[in-house]
């Protein structure tokens, strides 16, 4: 069992603040994963968790004990660290043993957690191997089953993917998917990359400039952004964030760029108007109602196709065509909406209305 409460936590180096007062609880056997753009203070509150610096304000709890003071090694939580960080004169073997060793456990107990780390992370074969012997996805699950043969209550991952590439990120997510599965553990996963927080996650956090924005799953942050911030970062392409006026029951683009009716408004003048890119549709009537564009590009990617056009104000829109359905640069056409698909922010805060 594993439940995490973090309340008011601040980190400070220095004059620099990088937390201003997270506050959030995760549950046994979650995974929750840390996202947002570089230096918006997900890593940094991974290691606050694990022990590996000091809080500056907050405390942090783990199964209701007050952990502020517990030096990592006695909170029972194991980290993977971005980069492999493994013994380079050691085999495979010695570095998933050498932690569990320091552990106090017999001989027996380490090579009872070893075999069965490395059966579950298809290492077998490996154990004798040094680590430049090893590809990066191998050198990766050799970390992670160092972590792995403490057997602690809480899993910490810090942007482990991020060297890898893309074939072999698509590999190892899946090994720490079924990782997570099979050991019903509380993993805690850090990354910048949305796709693998949205495939990975049972709750998402949203960080940014070191403050949450929104917590949920992932159906509710692509559903239902609670700002604009969230709207832009989560999915691909990312959502299109179009300044708007009413016009009657319209929403009118400036600079006679054509209106759009997204069914009924709320109060006020000014919105901003979140799009995603299976929320619009192409047309070539350019007399058609809507938005006025012309094509920029076309990314082609086999199964359908992503259609990239800028609207009169400026802003680049991707709609989401069919394989054949393709459109030559600097064609005019006219953006249309697909009713109930629109997100409406607010034009001053950017809060969804």
């Amino acid at each position: 069992m594993a439940q995490l409460s973090l309340r008011g936590i601040k980190k400070s180096f220095r004059s620099v603040d990088v937390l201003h007062g997270v506050d959030l609880e995760i549950g046994d056997k979650e995974f929750v994963v840390f996202v947002g753009p570089s230096g918006c203070g997900k890593s940094t509150l991974l290691r606050l968790i694990a022990g590996l610096d000091p809080l500056t304000g907050g405390d942090f709890y783990l199964n209701g004990q007050l952990m502020n003071d517990v030096p990592p090694s006695k909170r029972g939580i194991a980290m993977v660290f971005q980069s492999y960080a493994l013994y380079p004169h050691m085999d495979v073997y010695e570095n998933m043993a050498f932690g569990a060793r320091l552990m106090g456990l017999s001989k027996e107990e380490v090579e009872s957690r070893i075999a069965e780390a490395a059966r579950m992370l298809r290492l077998e074969p490996l154990l004798k191997r040094k680590p430049r012997e090893l590809s990066g996805g191998q050198r990766q699950r050799v970390a992670i089953g160092r972590a792995l043969v403490r057997k602690p209550s809480v899993f910490l991952l810090d942007e482990p993917l991020s060297n890898l590439d893309a074939a072999l990120r698509s590999e190892v997510r899946l090994e720490i998917a079924r990782l997570h599965r099979q050991i019903g553990g509380t993993m805690i996963y850090v990354t910048h990359d949305q796709v693998e927080a949205m495939t990975l996650a049972d709750k998402i956090v949203v960080m940014n400039a070191g403050r949450i924005e929104q917590v949920g799953s992932p159906r509710e942050l692509y559903e239902t952004p609670a700002n604009t911030f969230v709207a832009s970062f989560i999915g691909s392409p990312r959502m299109t964030l179009v300044d708007v006026v009413r016009a009657g029951d319209r929403l009118e683009l400036a600079g006679n760029g054509g209106s759009v009716s997204v069914g009924e408004l709320p109060a006020g003048d000014e919105f901003k108007l979140g799009l995603r890119s299976d929320a619009v549709g192409l047309s070539r009537d350019i007399t058609a109602a809507g938005f006025a564009a012309h094509v920029v590009y076309t990314e082609y990617l086999g199964d359908n196709a992503y259609v990239y056009v800028r609207l009169v104000d400026g802003t680049l829109l991707a709609a989401r065509t069919g394989p054949d359905d393709l459109y030559e640069p600097d064609t005019a056409v006219t953006v249309t909406v697909l009713p109930g698909s629109a997100h409406l922010f607010s034009a001053t805060d950017g809060r969804r209305i």
